[in-house]
């Protein structure tokens, strides 16, 4: 077996089984039972509503055979309505910006979970503990208003800095990446933690001037560039 592949999966193994790998399929596990409530309940109520058409139905006319039938169509096509419907949409980085800033923590945990595969093995470790912050984040940005600098400041960092970060690493050609990519993204990632700690830290004790102004973010954009120079 290749020595890359049982470093990988030993990294794995030891991600899985870290505070923060838990943490992280713990929120999986919550999202996925949070989807499967919300369409059982969806389901519930549809059926219901066409049960409840059908008995109007049989007292103006009887159903017959077709219309039972029809009734029977009906509910199967409106189960798959609400199975599309409540599928969890893919979390895609160009429309990170748009998001609302209330959404965009968990939203930008889902891309980045979505990247994992295309990510180093050490990275893993950095994403779990990235979407720990952005948990922790979420409810800081529920009252923040978007026109504050605060509000830019979380938006830049997590919807622009942070996903432009990944993907100019995935832009490098892979026989390219081990000789210097692969530890400018560790490195990117790892003050992207950083950096989230301490929004959260200000945005929960209300400092918001002091978090508008510090913009440490900026460097994710040129600590590559500079190694490079």
């Amino acid at each position: 077996m290749n020595s890359d592949l049982i470093i990988s999966k030993a990294e794995e193994l030891i991600r899985r089984a870290s505070p923060e790998g838990r943490a992280a399929a713990r929120r999986r596990h919550e999202r996925r039972k949070a989807r499967a409530a919300r369409m059982m309940r969806r389901m519930f109520f549809v059926t219901l509503a066409i049960l409840v058409g059908a008995v109007v139905w049989g007292m103006i006319s009887p159903i017959g055979g077709v219309g039972v039938m029809a009734v029977a169509l009906a509910t199967v096509l409106a189960w798959v309505g609400v199975i599309l419907f409540t599928a969890e949409p893919v979390a895609k980085a160009e429309e990170l910006p748009q998001v609302p800033l209330k959404a965009l923590p968990a939203r930008t945990e889902q891309w980045l979970e979505s990247q994992r595969l295309a990510l180093p093995a050490p990275a893993n470790r950095l994403i779990d503990q990235i979407g720990v912050r952005l948990e922790g984040l979420a409810p800081c940005v529920q009252m923040l208003d978007e026109r504050e600098p605060a509000a830019a400041e979380v938006r830049r960092l997590i919807g622009e800095e942070l996903p432009e970060l990944v993907r100019g690493y995935q832009r490098v050609p892979q026989p390219l990446r081990r000789q210097g990519p692969d530890t400018q993204l560790v490195e990117g990632l790892r003050v992207v933690e950083s950096e989230l700690g301490r929004m959260t830290e200000q945005l929960a004790s209300g400092q918001l001037d002091k978090l508008a102004t510090q913009g440490k973010y900026l460097e994710l954009k040129y600590r590559g560039e500079a190694g490079d120079a």
